[in-house]
Parts: structure tokens; sequence; C-alpha cells
């Protein structure tokens, strides 16, 4: 009697089709966060997410994936902006609690240590966005193509906005720099991490003193696998402005946030 693997094997070769490995190319993933920190700045207003996503990756280095978490900086804007404008929202969006990234790119390793990450990247915000916005509001879909060279445990990554920027409005050519290190410890399982990045805003909008958008971040990390489980501590600061301060809460500041994760 044929294996399963013959028989899939006698299968693709009698009907022309092209042989896969035994294991599939896609993968699920799941987290769940003390805090979402996006760059550096809350998410969620200092509250836990529930994340995850799935992403399809082929042998030649393409890849296509989607990813989603909660979130509440867009509806937390809207109500600061309505207490600000007697209460007329001209910010944010309401009934706006998800993020949902979708993906695609390109990605492989050469030289032997060195590999390199190419893609296009674009979040969404689905909500209700009213008409009372004035006129330099905009809608956070927010666009970006990316690449990366890594050397080892080392990685530098460029991303550049093709429009809009998070809700801010004729921002395109804002750009993120983002220097990181993940060093894994030789049968710990334990993994050290630091970071550095650098968001420049771009337009008329990106502000300046007081109300800047843009702001440098810093991060230190430590995570333990624990048989597929991943559990983590992150220390993040950034420099954000008072622009960040929404509902009096400073989404930049100084936190620490725990994590599990897990892949399959």
């Amino acid at each position: 009697m044929l294996s399963k693997r013959k028989l899939l094997l006698f299968i693709c070769l009698c009907a022309d089709l092209p042989v896969f490995a035994e294991e599939a190319p896609f993968s699920t993933n799941v987290s769940l966060v003390s805090n979402y920190l996006y760059r550096g700045i809350s998410q969620t207003g200092g509250k836990p997410a529930v994340q995850g996503g799935f992403d399809y990756t082929h042998s030649s280095g393409f890849y296509v994936g989607a990813w989603g978490s909660n979130i509440s900086w867009l509806s937390d804007t809207y109500a600061a902006s309505a207490i600000a404008n007697a209460g007329v929202a001209k910010a944010g969006a309401n009934n706006a609690g998800l993020e949902l990234d979708t993906y695609l790119g390109f990605k492989n390793s050469f030289a032997t240590d060195f590999n390199y990450d190419v893609g296009f990247l674009r979040y969404n915000y689905p909500g209700t966005y009213p008409a009372t916005f004035a006129p330099s509001a905009a809608r956070a879909n927010t666009d970006e193509v990316y690449g990366l060279i890594g050397w080892k445990w080392i990685s530098l990554k460029y991303s550049y906005s093709l429009g809009n920027t998070f809700g801010v409005a004729d921002a395109r050519g804002t750009d993120y720099i983002d220097l990181s290190a993940n060093y894994p410890i030789a049968d710990t399982g334990i993994t050290l991490g630091a970071h550095y990045g650098k968001q420049d805003y771009k337009g008329q909008y990106a502000g300046s003193g007081s109300t800047a958008l843009s702001y440098d971040d810093y991060r230190f990390s430590v995570n333990k696998d624990f048989s597929g489980y991943v559990v983590g501590l992150t220390y993040s600061k950034t420099n954000a402005t008072a622009a960040y301060t929404v509902l009096s809460n400073d989404l930049g500041k100084g936190v620490v946030v725990a994590s599990v994760s897990r892949t399959f």
C-alpha cells in the first residue's frame, strides 16, 4: 500500500501539478500584550490588546499576509477633538476599534549572514469618519513601502509613506528609520533586544514646537521561549511632544509592556 506522501507525489505527477513540501507554507500567530505600542506610541491608551495574523511564504521569498489588533487611539482622538471643539469632532473616528494591516513583499538571504526584505504595507482603520471634519483632517488609512537590510541579528529598516499618514493629511514622504538588534543567547531560549527609531513627519500639518509630530523612540526587551510560547518584557520610551497626549494620557511615555505570543 502506498504511503500518504507517496500517494500525493503520484497524484501530482499524473496531474502535472507542482509538488509541495509536506509542511504547508502558511503560518498563523496570536499574541496578548498589556499595551499595544507601535513605534513607541500606545495604540490602546495604555490598555491590553489581543492580536493575530496569518502569512503565506513562498520558497522564492515572496510573502503576503494580514495582521490585526484592537485599538482605541482613533476613538480617543475623536472624543478629545469633540471636547476641544464644543461637541463637534474634527479629528479621529467614531466606532473605530480595529487596525487591520495587509502586506506583501519579498525577502531572502545572501552572502551567508546577510538578508533583505522589501515590501508594501497597508494600514486599514475601518470606522465612521463624520462629515463635520475640518478640511485638514484625513482618514487614518496609510500606505507605506519599506526596505530592510540585515546582518545576523542586526537590521536597519526604512519605511516611506505614500500619502496621508495616520490621519495627517498631505504627509507624503513621512518616513521611519528602525535600527534593531535581537541577540539570541545560545541554548537558553532567551533573546535580548534593543531598538532605536526615528519618526519624521512631512507636510504642513506635521506641526512644530510643542505640537510637532516627529519624535524618536527607544526600546529594550527580553524574550523567553517556553516550548513555542514566547513570553516577553519590554521597556519603551519616546520624546514625543504633547501632540501625542490624548484625554490627558501621554501615549509616548516610558512604559513596561508584558506579552505572550505563539506562532503555528
